[in-house]
């Protein structure tokens, strides 16, 4: 059977899932597509950082802004998708301490909350930080659960009318004219699509579904590895205070610590090599910060796919820069009702929907804006409610598999 609809949103990802819940919040009839279970793609697959701006603050204020605002939005929405942890920039012997000193002053400025303390104060709050940590910064980081914030986002826009179709790939797009008329789905769903308009969100796999509409997206997907390890009892996320690099950031679960991550360009999303080295260096860099983690057994590695776009990171000027979102409306490009969203952050995921939801509304003459920042989640009090969810929709990914559903 043939379905009709408002919107078609390609990608069952944070972006995706929250573009979905928002349109439908306002009223307008959305099918969600992806070709897997929801997060199998980047969203499930990242180091899980709920960001304060805190990392971002130095080199790009405005996106900095947007973390903290989003990060206090999802505290209040979220529930038991966040875990609150706090988190502490450390310096060790050897960094540059202007690099500290600039993060700590940007961050003051921007209204982010920081305390510095001292080597000992630090080793005191975390047991196990190196010897060699001369001091630190406090700031209000958390823990995101991917798997549980996609599924509950997914829930709610289900529970406003939405359609949520997993393991449905798109096989093609037929167009009339200016203007996408029907598109195949293929898998469990094995059915076509004709909407009023249609929302690329497929993360590093944009560009293929651009083509298929006849627009162009130009993508550089980077890899990045992540690595669990057991160790027990660390309580906030651990992030070096230097310049962006390979294994800065250590990520607490319960009895075990997240390590990451690196950036290497991939030429496909699906197909890459995993490098060994990689691996190794991300524990060896980690353990800078945590000793322990040198020769904790590991536990679980998995690969994250960033969906950058090849214009703005050219801009950008490679790593250590914050990335923001980009959004494509392609009437410029000839196919009018189709938008693209690349990029971004899971932490602003909901500002990244709500961006494309105003687009598209606008579009469709719908005039009533968004809620979804004054609106709490489906379920977002109940863990086991949302792990339901999780389950229901084939939603587990490898970043809190340790933690969902347990």
């Amino acid at each position: 059977m043939t379905i009709t609809t408002d919107v078609l949103v390609i990608g069952g990802g944070a972006t995706g899932t929250g573009i979905a819940r928002d349109l439908a919040l306002r009223g307008i009839d959305v099918t969600l597509a992806e070709r897997g279970g929801l997060s199998a793609g980047t969203s499930g697959r990242s180091h899980g950082l709920l960001h304060s701006g805190a990392r971002y603050a130095e080199a790009d204020a405005e996106g900095a802004l947007e973390c903290l605002e989003e990060n206090r939005i999802l505290r209040e929405i979220a529930g038991e998708c966040i875990r609150e942890t706090r988190g502490l920039f450390v310096q060790v012997a050897g960094d540059d301490p202007a690099y500290f000193d600039e993060k700590r002053a940007a961050c003051e400025e921007l209204g982010i909350p920081v305390k510095v303390v001292d080597g000992d104060d630090a080793r005191e709050a975390v047991p196990g930080l190196a010897a060699d940590v001369e001091r630190a910064m406090w700031v209000p980081d958390a823990v995101v659960l991917p798997s549980r914030l996609v599924a509950a986002t997914a829930a709610d826009a289900r529970e406003h009318g939405a359609r949520i179709l997993t393991n449905a790939p798109v096989e093609s797009m037929a167009l009339n004219g200016d203007r996408i008329d029907s598109v195949s789905l293929g898998g469990a769903v094995d059915t076509a699509v004709e909407p009023e308009y249609v929302v690329n969100a497929a993360g590093p796999h944009a560009g293929v579904v651009a083509e298929m509409a006849g627009v162009s997206v130009e993508m550089r997907p980077t890899r990045g590895v992540m690595v669990s390890v057991d160790h027990d009892g660390l309580g906030p996320v651990l992030n070096r205070c230097r310049d962006p690099a390979d294994g800065d950031i250590i990520v607490p679960h319960d009895d075990e610590v997240v390590l990451g991550t690196t950036s290497v360009p991939v030429d496909d999303p699906d197909e890459f090599e995993r490098d060994e080295q990689e691996i190794e260096r991300t524990i060896r860099e980690c353990a800078m910060m945590l000793p322990a983690v040198a020769d904790a057994p590991q536990v679980r590695t998995w690969w994250g796919i960033r969906p950058l776009y090849e214009p703005d990171e050219a801009a950008r000027g490679g790593r250590g820069i914050s990335r923001g979102f980009v959004q494509l409306d392609h009437s410029a490009d000839g196919v009018a009702n189709v938008v693209s969203i690349v990029g971004g952050k899971l932490t602003t995921y909901r500002r990244m929907a709500e961006s494309v939801a105003d687009l598209v509304a606008d579009q469709l003459g719908v005039g009533d804006s968004s809620t979804t920042a004054e609106r709490e989640l489906v379920g977002a009090s109940s863990a086991s409610e949302i792990d339901a969810f999780v389950d229901e929709f084939d939603g587990q990914g490898p970043t809190d598999a340790d933690l969902v559903g347990e």
